[in-house]
């Protein structure tokens, strides 16, 4: 049964909204199918920032904003909701085989309780990763419903099984850390087999970022293109534009990159024709996703790439590690 997840009156919404290619019931029998695809990644974009991953029977979640919670959170305030543009691309009850979910931070748009409780109930055994600057919060946000939660700062990683997620520094618009050195924002480098995965979350190019990222082969990179407006106020995000996000991707070797956080929000969507123009004049490999459809890849790479120092594990100091 799906679940009867909260959602606005239908005069809210946008009168076109851009329809998934597979979802629900459709993107879980691809879900489950991608396991007959020995050796390889399988990629699909949720929306946003929000990507699902299996690689090797496991299931990887990387910011999940799975129904209408930014609409009904400022509807009736000062601040006009922000409906969606994108339909929903599957049900997050639906979610099971889910191994491992990442929040890049405690933005509604990355870390939304309604989405985190609903993936723990389909997939009771999934492990929560977030900055560590954010675990109380997060904490008291998820309650004892919530999936056991894995703290981490940039700099350090964290092991689950095998695979490995480490830390970047996220400039949103700073790089901000708590007095005990723990990371608010994140981006995450996830390897697994062949494989070396990075999401940035919301960032701003900073000095350290090519740096901490090139030290691995990087197959994909999954960069925001909404880019950057101070003057827009504190609601819109801190990120890339589409020449900056072509021209990191081309920096750190990615052997492939797709776009996010675009297509989801009017306040917060831009054209992806920047970022198609910029990649073709770079020569960087790109893909751009449509909501649902299954991206599937070997472990392709630059071999320009990976040219940096390793991270350390995860610790209560700082553990910066570079």
């Amino acid at each position: 049964m799906l679940s009867p997840y909260t959602k606005l009156d239908p005069q809210i919404f946008e009168e076109s909204m851009i329809i998934p290619v597979l979802k629900d019931l459709e993107l879980v029998e691809d879900f489950q199918a991608a396991d007959d695809v020995t050796g390889a990644l399988h990629v699909w974009w949720l929306g946003h920032a929000g990507f699902l991953m299996k690689w090797n029977g496991k299931g990887i979640l990387i910011d999940p904003y799975l129904s209408d919670s930014m609409a009904i959170q400022f509807t009736g305030g000062t601040t006009k909701g922000w409906p969606r543009l994108t339909e929903r691309v599957i049900d997050p009850l639906m979610l099971s085989g889910i191994d491992l979910i990442l929040a890049t931070n405690n933005h509604l748009t990355h870390l939304d309780p309604e989405t985190i409780l609903a993936i723990r109930s389909a997939s009771p055994n999934a492990k929560l990763v977030v900055p560590a600057g954010e675990k109380d919060r997060v904490t008291a946000q998820l309650g004892s419903a919530g999936p056991h939660i894995m703290p981490l700062s940039a700099g350090s990683f964290v092991e689950i099984d095998d695979m490995a997620v480490h830390g970047i520094n996220a400039a949103n618009p700073e790089i901000l850390r708590d007095d005990e050195g723990n990371s608010h924002d994140l981006g995450y480098v996830v390897t697994m087999g062949p494989f070396a995965i990075y999401h940035s979350g919301d960032t701003l190019w900073h000095p350290t970022l090519v740096k901490e990222v090139r030290r691995w082969n990087l197959n994909l990179a999954i960069l925001p293109i909404s880019g950057y407006d101070p003057e827009s106020g504190p609601n819109i995000s801190n990120n890339l534009n589409g020449f900056e996000a072509a021209a990191l991707a081309k920096a750190v070797s990615a052997g492939l990159v797709v776009p996010g956080h675009f297509d989801m929000f009017q306040a917060d969507t831009v054209s992806s024709e920047e970022f198609i123009y910029c990649c073709e004049r770079l020569d960087q490999k790109y893909r751009v996703l449509q909501p649902g459809i299954r991206l599937t890849m070997g472990p392709m790479i630059d071999p320009s790439s990976g040219k940096a120092l390793p991270t350390e594990a995860q610790t209560e100091d700082w553990g910066l590690g570079y």
